[in-house]
């Protein structure tokens, strides 16, 4: 019963500690959503393609004049909040220039109607 009583005793801090990294998590999606819209952010909105994985955003900088100046990874972040351990790997891997452009070409077989 001692027990019992002990987690009886525990569950309205953790219920308050579950709801702040709810709110907190909810802020930070919610800044994420809404930053493009903000007068002093630096990008398009309408320049911008949302991953949410493993960043959230990249930016086709100019591809509204139809002329693409720049790809830009973009992670937006708010509060205290820092980059992930796959955040800071994906930004070394790009600050190191190891980005690279693939192609792949669907095998024209799977995609001719006249193997139909």
């Amino acid at each position: 019963h001692t027990l019992n009583k002990e987690w009886e005793n525990k569950i309205p801090e953790q219920r308050a500690d579950a709801i702040n990294r709810s709110r907190a998590s909810l802020g930070g999606k919610f800044s994420e959503n809404l930053s493009p819209y903000l007068p002093d952010f630096p990008f398009h909105p309408t320049e911008m393609r949302w991953l949410g994985s493993p960043v959230d955003y990249i930016v086709f900088q100019g591809m509204d004049n139809d002329a693409i100046v720049e790809l830009i990874f973009l992670e937006i972040k708010s509060g205290k909040s820092g980059l992930t351990v796959r955040e800071k790997q994906i930004k070394k891997l790009i600050e190191e220039g190891k980005v690279v452009w693939k192609e792949y070409r669907v095998p024209e077989k799977i995609t001719s109607s006249e193997n139909k």
